[in-house]
Parts: structure tokens; C-alpha cells; sequence
């Protein structure tokens, strides 16, 4: 097998991008970005560290992040498991992406940038839902912001392919597996709306 070694051999292999692939590149909020990303409950954080690559789901009942400015986001941190990859990322290596997703549309956005980490109260406070604030808020410098081509999810068909779902190995069986049964999948899984319910946010 030949692999592709050199940016150079890359570019020729595909050759000069589409117009409207480079002039949709902001560097800051716009008016259309704005008002997609204030519709976007979900989106994927990545980040990198010296071990690695990270990729870390973020939700919330409404817009996942808050505009501070038209040069900044702020994302926060809600309850988890306490892995905090994401964030020892930050801490050590500030570069990071972010892909927002709005149900029904086939489109994405994306964000580049970098990141700083706050435990700031006033901040944290102004997160506050029921009583519980984020322990952190994530501060994104954005360096670019673009949609992304909608052919991925249409061809995955996304949104319109149904529930998927039947079948699949639910948490506790994964948990039961890797761990020869030491821990019981039947009892995590019918424990988890109880858990969640106590610690959505």
C-alpha cells in the first residue's frame, strides 16, 4: 500500500478548492453564525494533549454555548464522570475545535480556536440551573468559525433515518464486559435514570 506522505502530493491529488469552501471562513461571529450557534444544543469539543487526541459530546436544554463576544464563546461544564481529558487538555495545550449540530439540519458548524479555563464564581453562577452551576466554564478564543459541506449527513441520512438504536449494547453491558462482570450492566442500567435525573447538571 502507497501512502500519502507530503502535503504537497495531497493538494495534487485533489486539487484547488471551491470558492465558496474558503470565502465562508469568518473570524469572528457574523449575524448568520450567530444565530445558528444560538439554535445548537449539542456540539463535539476536541482537544489535544501529550497523550492524544480528545473528542468530548457537550449538551444543554438550550444554546450549548454563550456568546461573550463576537470574538469568544463560553461553554460550560456541566456534571460527569470526573475523567476530565478534555480539560487536562486545555490546561496543557489551549488549541481547540468545536462542531455544532441543530436537529433537522443537514448542515454543521465549526469553530477553531483556543481555550482558557475559569473557575471563576461570578461566571459559574450566571450558568446556574436548578439550584447547580458548572464547577468550570471553558472561555474559546475563536480563531475561525465556517459551515461545514452537508453531503456527510446526508448521506448518513441523520436525521431522517428513524431510531437505530435496537440492538445496541447498552453502558452496563459494555461495563459488564470489560470487566468480566465485576460490575453488574443489568443493575448500572436500571439504576441510570435515577443518576441522571440527580445529576443532569
Amino acid at each position: 500500500m502507497r501512502f500519502i506522505d507530503t502535503v504537497a502530493e495531497l493538494e495534487s491529488h485533489y486539487g484547488t478548492p471551491v470558492e465558496a469552501s474558503i470565502v465562508k471562513v469568518a473570524r469572528r461571529m457574523t449575524p448568520g453564525y450567530r444565530t445558528w450557534i444560538e439554535r445548537s444544543r449539542f456540539c463535539i469539543l476536541s482537544t489535544v494533549g501529550p497523550e492524544g487526541t480528545d473528542a468530548s459530546p457537550r449538551g444543554d436544554d438550550g444554546p450549548v454555548v454563550r456568546e461573550v463576544d463576537p470574538g469568544t464563546l463560553a461553554l460550560p461544564d456541566w456534571h460527569g464522570n470526573n475523567r476530565i481529558d478534555s480539560l487536562r487538555n486545555i490546561v496543557r495545550d489551549p488549541r481547540v475545535s468545536l462542531m455544532f449540530f441543530v436537529p433537522g439540519s443537514s448542515n454543521v458548524v465549526r469553530v477553531n480556536g483556543t481555550a482558557r479555563l475559569t473557575a471563576d464564581e461570578g461566571l459559574s453562577d450566571s450558568f446556574a440551573k436548578g439550584g447547580k452551576c458548572p464547577r468550570t466554564v471553558i472561555l474559546i478564543a475563536i480563531e475561525e468559525i465556517y459551515s461545514q459541506c452537508a453531503r456527510a449527513i446526508v448521506r448518513s441520512r441523520l436525521w431522517s433515518s428513524g431510531d437505530e438504536s435496537a440492538g445496541l449494547p447498552t453502558m452496563g453491558d459494555i461495563l459488564a464486559e470489560m470487566t468480566q462482570g465485576r460490575i453488574d450492566g443489568a443493575a448500572y442500567d436500571a439504576d441510570w435514570p435515577r443518576r441522571a435525573k440527580a445529576s443532569l447538571w
